[in-house]
């Protein structure tokens, strides 16, 4: 079955197939149905799309998807304590520094004890309260008053107030390591403490602490401080001291340790090449290795950390003017 459309505009006459038509009918239909689900599909508000767009890469999701809130959430939240258990290291740390044995908790926890009763010199205790000494703890004063409940908590007030917490912490933990360093400097390891600098070149201020990995874009806690600077140019010894390690790893790449003595250890990675071996003693100041970029990588620097007893220290703080 054809349709023969005839008109006076048209030199001659056009045939129409049924396909055709019925093609030409769907549209018809469709198009109608297009603009009013335009009308009824909710859209997103813009003020939420611009919430969308501050929250870090690692950490955007789909708003739909309560399971991906969850997991989101839970990385934020694995973060937070993972820097509280640094903090909390940190002052025992301090604690020891500062001889202050009480403030180390005691792996034995002391039992609870229930409140007693409050008696007053006059009470009765033939008062049938006054006498059961658990009925008496259990009565509280009374209490009463309207419900005032709070508002729940927007997706971007949450991640907001995780924002500021985070930076609280961050705070605190500046706090602690300027106490720490003073501690160190003011103790019997002042003589033995690394203060000079490793290499003769700047060093990126924001490298040592919590900041996104550069392989992988995740949270990660960078426990040295990094030096750009190309590859040959010559590292020092930060102090005097035997030398620990000498060798390659994955990670590290070519590195030496050196043992200052008191629990205090520095290390000198990505090196190209080692100028020391195992059991040497360094002075302030030797070249003991060379820049390089070899080990997890992005470029030529040099990757410095100060440890003590294990537990790294933040270098920034200990490193003077002039090497």
């Amino acid at each position: 079955m054809n349709i023969i459309l005839v008109s006076n505009n048209m030199a001659k006459a056009k045939t129409l197939s049924i396909l055709q038509v019925s093609m030409i009918v769907f549209a018809l239909v469709m198009l109608p149905v297009l603009f009013m689900l335009m009308f009824i599909v909710p859209q997103e508000p813009s003020a939420q799309k611009g919430v969308k767009s501050l929250i870090p890469h690692h950490l955007r999701f789909s708003f739909n998807n309560p399971q991906k809130h969850l997991d989101a959430y839970a990385v934020q939240l694995g973060e937070m304590q993972a820097r509280m258990m640094r903090l909390d290291a940190q002052s025992e740390r301090l604690a020891k520094l500062a001889g202050d044995k009480k403030s180390v908790r005691s792996d034995k926890a002391e039992p609870s004890v229930s409140p007693k009763p409050n008696y007053s010199p006059t009470s009765s205790l033939n008062h049938p309260v006054l006498a059961n000494p658990i009925v008496n703890a259990s009565i509280g004063a009374n209490q009463g008053g309207p419900l005032v409940q709070s508002a729940p908590l927007s997706e971007a007030e949450l991640q907001t107030k995780i924002a500021d917490l985070m930076a609280q912490i961050e705070l605190k933990t500046e706090y602690l390591s300027d106490i720490e360093a003073k501690l160190l400097q003011q103790s019997v390891l002042k003589n033995a403490l690394p203060n000079s600098s490793p290499v003769d070149a700047a060093f990126n201020s924001s490298s040592f602490g919590w900041r996104l990995d550069p392989f992988n874009g995740s949270k990660a806690f960078h426990e040295g401080l990094d030096f750009t600077a190309a590859t040959g140019t010559a590292i020092y010894a930060a102090a005097g001291g035997i030398v620990s390690t000498a060798e390659q790893t994955p990670d590290y790449g070519k590195i030496v340790k050196i043992d200052h003595g008191s629990g205090l250890e520095t290390r000198y990675a990505h090196a190209s090449k080692l100028l020391v071996s195992v059991g040497q003693r360094v002075a302030k100041g030797q070249v003991i290795a060379e820049v390089g970029s070899t080990g997890r990588s992005t470029g030529p620097h040099l990757h410095y950390e100060i440890r003590l007893n294990g537990n790294p220290l933040d270098p920034r703080k200990y490193l003077s003017a002039s090497r």
